[in-house]
């Protein structure tokens, strides 16, 4: 126990020294958060203003478009032509059209047993705008939730279409941030570990320890303590400056969050001594680490939506650990979502530390 706790401080003391490892795992982070929400997140709350047509004009309409008109988030005005609005629509003067098509209370009235699609409101977006486009599709979608909920004692037949993406009336720091936090734990994680270790076999550091009464799953211990404890102020240092300059949301459990950074520390740590176990030198683990992290920075939904990205790309995007690390993050930070709503990103978490371990304990070596 004396050697491991020993081994956590020296290893703490080491990342307070040595100003280059501060400056690339916490002051760029920083540097990154705080230019882009300076520029693209500060003040920049999104525009959710549009047209609202009834084409149907029943009763059952009207209770939607009340629900609709009485959105906070929402700022619709009711209008009757179609055609003027989508053109404003395209000249980027409104970002959504809500259309309740014709035939809209028959099918409510029938409970959604029509297989038309007339109780489906229709959502017109501009496609240029991403975000404002995803949110308004959201909220338009809890508005016909909560209207289906009541028609149906809590059985849901209206909806809309397409179906949006979980987002909330956010402004872009509260996207960036969490993706953020992703890009700093895998940058701390798994180019700090494969450079370190690296470095530390060719100078032969490691084979010191090895000839030490020191065991391998004492220094192995050690290592993930003390960057789980590096990963965790640095987190909250990130998250800290996020909510006191830019005022970012936390919706979610603290505790979630602290899991979420401990699964995602653990992860890119494994695929950090993978690295190091594949490298021969110091001069190669940096380049290998930089090939696999530089990408994954901007393909896992770090400063940009998963969603934005070609279709054909998508599946294999969300496979990979960052973009499950960051979503976790968004859904906990941003949609204030429970452990019951994170299992597919945890789960995806837990078989990368999974594989990544069993692998690193074959390629891990003390020379």
């Amino acid at each position: 126990m004396k050697a491991y706790l020993q081994l956590t401080l020296s290893q703490l003391r080491f990342f307070v020294r040595n100003r280059q490892v501060l400056f690339f795992t916490l002051f760029m982070p920083l540097f990154f958060m705080i230019m882009l929400g300076s520029f693209l997140g500060k003040g920049t709350d999104v525009d959710l203003s549009g047209s609202l047509i009834d084409q149907d004009n029943s009763s059952a309409s009207a209770v939607m478009v009340e629900a609709l008109l009485g959105n906070s988030a929402l700022k619709l005005k009711k209008t009757g032509d179609l055609d003027s609005s989508l053109e404003e629509l395209k000249h980027g003067d409104q970002k959504l059209v809500v259309v309740i098509p014709k035939n809209y209370g028959t099918a409510v009235e029938q409970k959604g047993a029509d297989s038309s699609k007339a109780h489906l409101l229709q959502v017109y977006f501009d496609q240029t705008n991403q975000m404002s486009s995803s949110i308004g599709v959201q909220v338009v979608g809890q508005v016909a939730d909560g209207v289906s909920k009541k028609l149906t004692n809590y059985v849901p037949i209206v909806g809309i279409e397409p179906v949006g993406v979980q987002s909330l009336d956010l402004r872009y720091i509260d996207f960036l941030v969490p993706g953020i936090l992703a890009m700093m734990i895998m940058s701390n994680n798994l180019n700090g570990v494969a450079g370190q270790i690296a470095s530390w076999r060719e100078r032969g550091v490691l084979r010191r320890m090895q000839s030490t009464p020191l065991t391998a799953s004492t220094f192995i211990a050690a290592q993930i303590t003390a960057r789980l404890i590096l990963s965790v102020i640095q987190s909250l240092i990130v998250l800290l400056v996020g909510a006191l300059i830019f005022g970012t949301q936390m919706n979610g459990a603290w505790w979630l969050i602290f899991l979420i950074i401990v699964m995602g520390t653990l992860t890119f740590m494994s695929l950090g001594f993978i690295i190091a176990g594949v490298a021969k030198t110091p001069e190669s683990a940096g380049p290998i680490a930089g090939i696999l992290s530089f990408p994954l920075m901007f393909l896992g939904g770090v400063f940009f939506p998963v969603s934005s990205m070609p279709e054909f790309l998508q599946p294999i995007v969300k496979s990979i650990p960052i973009t499950q690390l960051s979503t976790a993050l968004r859904q906990v930070m941003n949609v204030g979502a429970g452990i019951g709503e994170l299992w597919p990103q945890l789960g995806m978490l837990a078989i990368w530390l999974v594989v990544c371990f069993v692998i690193s304990t074959f390629t891990f070596k003390w020379e």
